[in-house]
């Protein structure tokens, strides 16, 4: 069974600390924990990549929720599947003097021959990885996630794992990774990190809330952002009475079958105008990617979002009756948008999800922080069950795509659970009054640069 490194009197030195900046660390050297050693395994590091946005949060101070925050954690060991021709791992790992092995077991040992780190962090996103016949790219998540269990189970120890995004494009292999992480006992964290960007306005639904219908909307590409919508939905909806019992079916539309289905109402037309109404305030808040990232991403944030093109629609039926949409709406890769109706209620209840001045290269500071408080308090800070279920979703999601929007049943996404009130993890938007549309974005890896902004 997995125990954090800190004691009770150290774990609330620390959590102050991840809440309340550098100074609340413990500096008496007789009083100060052994800080956790996380092994750092991925598929390539260039900028802006997910491992360059989590790494660079890592290896310094950076920002949440206005406070300079330390990591309170050490990266001991790099493994780099990849290497592009604009490769930051080689030097990285020079400048920060962290070895970066050949394979994830040596990783996992730090170059000895048994478990030497205690904590994972796996980040499988970005890389040239195949497509299979559905269009879902096949990132190697849950082989990695298999070769960094390998050394725990040989010694019998078994620490935290973060799984960036979706567990897996296959469905057999998530529940699997998550079924493993159930038997050992270990935490196990996935997910996207739109849920904990800053709502504007705030939206903040009661627990046990009663909800009618829900959309959640998106400008990005198929699949990949799809699973950004599905996980917005889920991180408020998953607050209904009775908490979440799962999804009874799915469907994908697009094309004619998709300009059928709004023709006939099946999402109501004012929730997406609700869920709509405060976007082009917050595009006016961001600033234009760097010349660097325009050319390194296939989908800029900045990309023109005009005019506001309806390009598919997930189509939910939970297993208590409540339905729900995700919509994917214009070209802009920021967009982040909800909108439910409560029970007895006139008038919706709306949000727009800010990434950040930066894209969505800032959505990785409260990511990141919510990893390291798994880390040092060996508690998942929300359900990882969400991010199982969006996974099935997805898969689900893909497999009605290739079969030109046929409603999908879902009898294996019967997962119930009960939300947990991660508030505290979200930023409010006190980091973007500090990093602001004219503060110039760092195009080389330098964590601790944030630390330059805070006065």
């Amino acid at each position: 069974m997995w125990q954090p490194l800190v004691t009770r009197r150290h774990f609330l030195g620390q959590t102050a600390a991840l809440a309340g900046g550098l100074s609340a660390f413990p500096v008496l050297a007789q009083d100060k924990p052994k800080r956790p050693r996380i092994a750092a395994v991925f598929t390539e590091l260039r900028f802006r990549s997910h491992a360059f946005n989590i790494l660079e949060n890592f290896l310094g101070p950076y920002l949440f929720d206005g406070k300079l925050v330390d990591p309170g954690v050490d990266v001991v060991s790099f493994y780099a599947d990849q290497f592009p021709e604009n490769d930051m791992a080689r030097d990285v790992a020079k400048k920060y003097k962290i070895p970066l092995f050949a394979s994830i077991d040596q990783a996992m040992c730090v170059g000895g021959k048994s478990l030497d780190v205690d904590g994972v962090l796996l980040i499988g996103e970005h890389g040239d990885y195949p497509a299979n016949e559905r269009g879902q790219k096949m990132y190697p998540r849950k082989q990695f996630f298999d070769q960094c269990v390998a050394p725990m189970h040989r010694a019998g120890r078994y620490v935290p794992l973060f799984n960036d995004k979706h567990l897996s494009y296959r469905w057999d292999w998530a529940k699997e990774m998550y079924d493993t992480s159930r038997k050992h006992n270990f935490p196990l964290l996935a997910g996207s990190s739109v849920p904990l960007a800053s709502r504007v306005p705030e939206l903040n639904l009661p627990a046990d809330v009663e909800l009618e219908e829900a959309v959640s909307i998106h400008g990005g590409g198929l699949e990949s952002y799809d699973f950004h919508g599905l996980e917005v939905l889920q991180s408020f909806v998953e607050a209904r009475r009775g908490g979440e019992t799962g999804v009874a079916r799915i469907e994908l539309l697009t094309g004619e079958a998709l300009a059928k289905a709004e023709k006939a109402g099946r999402w109501s037309k004012a929730l997406v105008e609700a869920a709509m109404s405060g976007d082009a305030a917050l595009d006016a808040r961001r600033q234009p990617r760097p010349d660097a990232a325009q050319r390194l991403n296939k989908f800029p944030d900045t990309a023109p979002d005009k005019p506001q093109k309806l390009r598919g629609a997930l189509l939910l039926t939970y297993r208590d009756g409540f339905r729900a949409t995700v919509l994917q709406l214009g070209s802009s890769s920021n967009r982040w948008n909800f909108a439910c109706r409560v029970k007895g209620e006139p008038q919706p209840r709306a949000t727009c999800l800010f990434n950040s001045p930066w894209g969505n290269r800032g959505l990785f500071k409260a990511l990141s922080h919510a990893i390291q408080v798994m880390f040092l308090t060996g508690q998942e800070p929300y359900p990882v069950e969400r991010t199982l279920l969006t996974t099935g979703l997805l898969d689900a999601a893909m497999h009605s795509h290739a079969q030109g929007g046929q409603p999908i049943e879902t009898p294996q996404l019967a997962i119930s659970y009960q939300p947990k009130n991660f508030q505290a993890l979200r930023e409010t938007g006190k980091s973007w009054e500090i990093i602001t549309k004219s503060t110039p974005q760092p195009t080389d890896f330098l964590p601790g640069s944030d630390r330059q902004w805070v006065k």
